[in-house]
């Protein structure tokens, strides 16, 4: 097999797990939130750990105790994931699935706006119509939901935070996840010890099935990373940008055709204009990884640079060094 159908078969694999991880999150009830959220940090360590030892890769930890930088902004790409995914249980296991996907739908243009405020950047103008759009879409949501859709506005907001600190740290998939669930672990166990000291935890009282479902949350989280730094070596970023957006549609039909949630027409509208956007978007991005590879067949920049582009089009992950629209990721190791 071809590195770049491997690199398909990674991506797909990865974003299939991402789509249909509703499923999975609803058989961890009658588990709460918080309880979900402290056991996939648990078990991520856990897993990882093991993952790494299996490749004797573990020299890291040493290299990384030297860098208290690159500590801080772990701790800082750490609480932003937690809260992701916090969000994100909270959003699957209240019945607002839908609303959850819209937020990943918007990541791409987060990512964007991000770019321009914290980067810097100056966008093109199909740029600035897909923002338009998408502006447009989250205020025809309010007028549907009767509020703004702060739940997706939070998975999107904190993914796109986690995706542009993740650039800037520049670590592997494997070694970054570890290391920031490893942050969060103490806080995580001292909270499931609290539960358990309280009697209210959901860990070994529901059924053996539940509590290797809760304790598989670990396997769930890095299986589908670890495939999408696969995926990150081998696609370029257009092939990878557009790929991405399976796994909100499947999160979409899961909640719309499995979850039975109601999808009234106003809603589909706001869905509509956020489609819309992300098809400027995604058109913009092509042509202009099109123009660039004619310009420049064999780019050498001399210092690698994270831009909104890359971000939005990767969707953060892996570590990846984005060095110009149309080059292949490269992991680098330490």
């Amino acid at each position: 097999m071809t590195p770049l159908r491997l690199g398909y078969l990674y991506g797909f694999g990865a974003y299939l797990l991402w789509g249909f991880f509703p499923l999975y999150l609803k058989l961890l009830r009658p588990a709460g939130p918080l309880e979900i959220l402290a056991h996939r940090i648990v078990w991520s360590v856990v897993f990882v750990a093991l993952v790494l030892g299996a490749l004797r890769n573990v020299g890291f930890l040493r290299a990384l105790a030297r860098r208290p930088r690159t500590l801080a902004g772990i701790g800082v790409a750490a609480t932003l994931i937690a809260g992701n995914w916090g969000t994100y249980i909270y959003g699957v296991n209240s019945d607002r699935v839908v609303e959850t996907a819209l937020g990943y739908f918007i990541n791409p243009l987060v990512v964007v706006l991000l770019g321009v405020f914290v980067l810097r950047e100056r966008l093109r103008p199909a740029q600035w119509a897909a923002l338009g759009t998408g502006g447009l879409a989250v205020a025809v949501l309010t007028v549907d939901y009767g509020r703004l859709p702060w739940l997706a506005l939070v998975l999107a907001f904190s993914f796109a935070g986690y995706g542009l600190v993740k650039k800037k740290l520049g670590l592997p998939a494997a070694e970054g996840l570890f290391v920031e669930s490893a942050v969060l672990a103490l806080p995580a166990l001292g909270y499931l010890g609290w539960l358990a000291a309280a009697g209210e935890a959901a860990f070994g009282q529901v059924s053996l099935a539940h509590t290797i479902l809760l304790v598989l949350a670990g396997a769930a989280t890095a299986i589908p990373l670890l495939l999408f730094a696969g995926a990150a070596n081998r696609l370029p970023l257009t092939s990878l940008g557009m790929i991405q957006y399976v796994a909100p549609i499947l999160q979409l039909g899961c909640g719309v055709l499995v979850f039975h949630e109601p999808m009234p027409p106003a809603r589909l509208a706001g869905f509509a204009l956020v489609w819309l956007a992300l098809a400027v978007f995604t058109i913009d991005a092509v042509q202009a990884a099109r123009q660039t590879h004619h310009t420049h067949p064999h780019p050498h920049p001399p210092t690698p640079t994270a831009t909104s582009r890359d971000l939005a089009l990767s969707a953060a992950g892996s570590r990846r060094t984005s060095l110009s629209p149309g080059q292949k990721v490269q992991d680098r190791g330490e």
